[in-house]
């Protein structure tokens, strides 16, 4: 894990989708897209529909949802979504 790296949970109700260590992740905010980065300062935001993307070791994932909220604090990034 680099220094730059941080924890990202994309759940559901029901599981949890994806729980690892990232360097970024995008999420499609109800305004506007954001991007999280290590440090990021704390947040709660509505998700619409769209796509949770994130790059861990070099390599990027996805997940597309219908909506959902996140909350953004200490570097963990939690998403709790219905996914598409």
């Amino acid at each position: 894990m680099s220094e730059k790296d941080f924890t990202l949970v994309v759940m559901t109700p029901e599981k949890t989708l994806f729980n690892g260590t990232v360097s970024r992740v995008m999420l499609p905010g109800e305004k506007a897209p954001f991007v999280v980065l290590h440090n990021h300062a704390p947040l709660i935001s509505s998700l619409s529909g769209g796509l949770v993307e994130w790059k861990a070791n070099g390599v990027a994932g996805s997940l597309a949802i219908l909506g959902g909220f996140a909350d953004v604090k200490d570097n963990v990034v939690t998403a709790c979504v219905e996914p598409a």
